[in-house]
C-alpha cells in the first residue's frame, strides 16, 4: 500500500484481503484460502492477480457506489408499470393491483401525484358555469 493512502473496506473485504495476503506470502494455499472465504480457487487466483497489479485497492468490489444497471428509479418504475400494464386503471385500483400483483405498497395519493407529474393521470376537470347551471 502506498504510504498514507486510506482505503475504505467492508469487514468481509478485510477478511478476504488478510487471507489473500497469506496466499501471496506463501503461507496459505489457494485451495485452503478458497475454503476459508467461500470462494472458488479460480476466484482466488483472479483476486491474487488483481491485488498484485493494483495493490490492496484491488480487493474492493468494482460495482461499489454505482447504481444497479437493472434498477429504475422507483417513481419511474411505477409510471412505467401504469403505462404498460394498467393504463385504463384509476389511481385507487392501480394502487390495489400494485400491492396485489407487484408486491409494491404505496399510498393512493402518492401514486396519483406521481402519475399526474408524469402526465399519465389528469385531475377531474373543474366545474364550469355551464355544468353548474345544468345541475342546479
Amino acid at each position: 500500500m502506498a504510504g498514507g493512502d486510506i482505503i475504505m473496506l467492508r469487514q468481509r473485504e478485510l477478511k478476504r484481503l488478510h487471507v489473500i495476503r497469506k496466499v501471496i506470502e506463501g503461507t496459505l494455499t489457494q485451495r485452503d484460502a478458497a475454503g476459508l472465504i467461500s470462494l472458488t480457487e479460480r476466484q482466488i487466483r483472479r483476486i491474487v492477480k488483481r491485488i498484485q497489479e493494483e495493490g490492496d485497492e484491488g480487493i474492493r468490489h468494482r460495482s461499489r457506489g454505482k447504481p444497479s444497471n437493472r434498477k429504475l428509479p422507483f417513481k419511474q418504475r411505477i409510471a412505467e408499470l401504469y403505462r404498460t400494464t394498467y393504463p385504463d386503471f384509476g389511481p385507487t385500483l392501480f394502487t390495489e393491483k400494485l400491492a396485489e400483483r407487484e408486491d409494491i405498497t404505496v399510498s393512493r395519493e402518492t401514486v396519483r401525484t406521481w402519475l399526474m407529474e408524469e402526465g399519465e393521470w389528469k385531475n377531474k376537470p373543474t366545474p364550469t358555469v355551464k355544468t353548474i347551471m345544468r345541475h342546479a
